[in-house]
This record gives structure tokens, C-alpha cells and sequence, in this order.
């Protein structure tokens, strides 16, 4: 059960801390990840597959 009870705390501290920005700043959301709007992949010519399968 001391176990159960430390996995949950530890659990619930590493959701708190990656989501900081998050939670704590007016605006704040998580950063965007698609390969769509990665500058580099710009420059190369790579388009996200879901947008031309949505768009289609």
C-alpha cells in the first residue's frame, strides 16, 4: 500500500512539473509538435501526411 501511495504522489509531482507552463502562465499551452510547422522541415520540402490526407 506505501507503494501504491509513493507511485501516485510521484506520479501526480511529474504531471504538475510538465505541465507548468500549462497550468501556471495565462495563455500558456503546450508547444506544437507537428512536423508541419518545424521550420526545418520547411526548408526541406516535408509536409505533415495528415494534412494532405485531409485535404485532399
Amino acid at each position: 500500500m506505501k507503494i501504491l501511495l509513493l507511485t501516485i504522489i510521484l506520479v501526480g509531482i511529474a504531471i504538475l512539473l510538465l505541465g507548468v507552463k500549462v497550468f501556471f502562465v495565462k495563455g500558456g499551452k503546450f508547444p506544437n509538435t507537428h512536423i508541419g510547422s518545424n521550420p526545418e522541415m520547411k526548408k526541406r520540402g516535408i509536409k505533415c501526411v495528415q494534412h494532405d490526407e485531409y485535404y485532399k
